[in-house]
């Protein structure tokens, strides 16, 4: 099977582990991902502080660039990234007019509305299946406590996950692998990665919060599916332990590098090695 992958920037630069990961999992599951041809930022999350105009161009341009390439499905890993393909997507299937304007703006062919967009959740879930994850684990992650954190994911525009409040998604993916998904009070709370450079002391106490509930929880590592999520929480923590006084070390992990460890992808394919924190807990697995 071949789907349209759209990586975005961070997963280019500073979540190079997220798509490492991803293709490795998606190979295994056999899943051939293809980049949309020559793809541009798609504006997270500064395009659209500039111009409202702007921060629709951008993802409507990537939109046009993969109906363009005939493809049907496109893979977007990073939340923002999805979340701006998905709502400029649902914008101009039911604006006309908008799609005629921002038509004119990139000056391209138009945008038809034939692209089905897709998270990395949604799509393991209701695309994938249960079933299938279960049959390619290869080593079971029996043992292992895993805190999802979903963090702002189930707010951002034109994400619909099975819940708001209580997202269950990942939690049953986690399951799927052998590993036990805590139950914990910091979920779906922000993480203040946005804050992480103009308002760093909110960010630390914010990731703070977070670290402590997971570890009053049991668990021994976090499981996310955002970049701005695992960097702050990963990169943070020296820092929220200087000011706090405290002694985290809690490995911030992908969600599909839990995948990828029980379907027994070698871990060098996985990016463990770029982590400020070291998930040592699965060098057992």
């Amino acid at each position: 099977m071949e789907i349209g992958y759209f990586p975005g920037c961070s997963l280019h630069s500073t979540a190079q582990e997220f798509d490492l990961s991803v293709k490795t999992v998606c190979d295994i599951l056999g899943v051939r991902l293809m980049e949309i041809p020559d793809w541009n930022c798609c504006g997270a999350s500064a395009a659209h502080e500039t111009s409202e105009e702007l921060g629709l161009a951008l993802p409507y341009l990537d939109l046009v660039k993969a109906e363009t390439a005939n493809l049907e499905t496109v893979l977007s890993p990073c939340p923002a990234c999805f979340s701006h393909l998905a709502e400029t997507h649902e914008k101009v299937v039911g604006d006309q007019t908008l799609g005629e304007r921002l038509k004119s703006v990139t000056e391209s062919r138009g945008y038809e509305g034939g692209v089905n967009n897709r998270h990395v959740l949604d799509y393991f879930m209701d695309d994938v299946g249960l079933g299938t994850i279960k049959e390619k684990v290869k080593t079971p992650l029996e043992g292992l406590k895993v805190a999802c954190y979903y963090g702002c994911l189930t707010r951002l525009p034109g994400v619909n996950l099975d819940s708001v409040e209580h997202p269950e998604m990942m939690d049953k993916i986690v399951a799927a692998l052998g590993a036990e998904a805590m139950d914990w009070t910091h979920k779906t709370e922000c993480c203040g990665a946005s804050l992480s450079i103009t308002r760093t002391e909110i960010a630390l106490r914010l990731g703070r919060e977070i670290l402590d509930a997971a570890q009053r929880a049991g668990a021994d590592c976090v499981a996310v599916v955002c970049p701005l999520c695992q960097s702050n929480l990963d990169v943070r923590q020296a820092g929220i332990n200087g000011k706090y006084k405290t002694a985290f070390s809690l490995p911030i992990v992908y969600l599909t590098q839990l995948m990828g460890v029980a379907f027994g992808a070698p871990k060098s394919q996985l990016g463990f090695d770029k982590h400020v924190v070291a998930p040592d807990v699965l060098k057992k697995y």
